[in-house]
């Protein structure tokens, strides 16, 4: 196991959350759950609730059953029964997001919910892939939304101090398209809404990580070089790069990891395994210890 791995799940231990699976029965959900509980890494919450829960009118509101158990989840974070939620091994993505948009809302530091990656390399070396999931051509805003809320990821998951590289296939005006313009305006309004967060763009992948050839195309460039949060100009090029990083690379991928909503709420691939649940659940664990102090 990767140090990284190590070092996570010790740091769980330390602080071990109130997490709803919801979906225990599913083998892979019900493995996952005793392995996190016999290594007293969480306290694991069934994905059930009584009438007493005050929320549950807004799920009726909002014509959802209370009694789903990804309803229920999300209404079990919103009264603050359990830290987090992981849903999805046996629901589809618009499920997950359906529950956790209605009854949890976006938070009020971002405008949307997105997703990101965390790309932890054979070396050790860690990243964040944002929006690889969720927003398929994102605006500006959007696009500035993805950044700050993957910066947050990122940092409440590394300890690291997020420099974020806005991507395209022009650096600082070596091409003209409006294209390029919306990454440009998306950087002006990271600035504008965080100006302590460390973000450039438009820049190309090499400029953002080789020290070399920033030096070339963008000398004066906060993050070129040196970049740990990569935001794609759309889902397409996200989401290929986030495979190629895994696949040829050999990259470990962690996510997708949900961002934006009010509460902690991840969702599965249908078609991940038990260590995936594992490792989510993990992953809540930091952010909830993270998002606290």
């Amino acid at each position: 196991m990767n140090d990284i791995f190590l070092k996570w799940q010790k740091k769980a231990k330390e602080s071990p959350i109130r997490i709803v699976l919801a979906d225990l029965g599913d083998p892979r959900a019900d493995e996952a759950a005793q392995r996190l509980s016999e290594e007293e890494l969480a306290q694991i919450i069934p994905p059930s609730i009584d009438s007493n829960n005050p929320y549950t009118q807004l799920a009726i509101d909002n014509g959802l059953d209370p009694s789903d158990p990804l309803v229920a989840s999300a209404l079990l974070v919103k009264n603050g029964d359990a830290d987090a939620a992981v849903a999805g091994a046996t629901r589809p993505t618009a499920d997950v997001l359906k529950a956790g948009l209605q009854i949890l809302g976006v938070s009020p530091q971002v405008e949307i919910v997105s997703s990101c990656f965390l790309m932890v390399l054979p070396s050790g070396n860690q990243f964040a892939y944002g929006d690889c999931a969720v927003i398929p051509d994102p605006t500006s805003e959007q696009l500035a939304s993805i950044a700050i809320s993957t910066a947050l990821t990122f940092e409440a998951l590394t300890g690291e101090d997020p420099r974020i590289a806005m991507l395209s296939f022009s650096t600082h005006g070596s091409a003209n398209h409006p294209r390029v313009t919306k990454v440009k305006n998306a950087t002006d309004l990271v600035r504008k809404h965080d100006p302590e967060l460390i973000v450039d763009g438009e820049l190309q992948f090499d400029t953002a990580v080789v020290p070399e050839i920033a030096q070339n195309k963008a000398p004066n460039s906060p993050v070129a070089g040196n970049a740990n949060v990569f935001i794609f100009p759309d889902l397409d090029s996200a989401n290929i790069a986030y495979k190629i990083t895994e696949r040829l690379g050999g990259a470990r991928a962690i996510g997708p990891l949900l961002q934006g909503l009010n509460g902690i709420f991840h969702d599965l691939s249908r078609g991940c395994s038990t260590q995936d649940i594992v490792d989510i659940s993990i992953v809540s664990a930091l952010q909830t210890v993270a998002y606290k102090r």
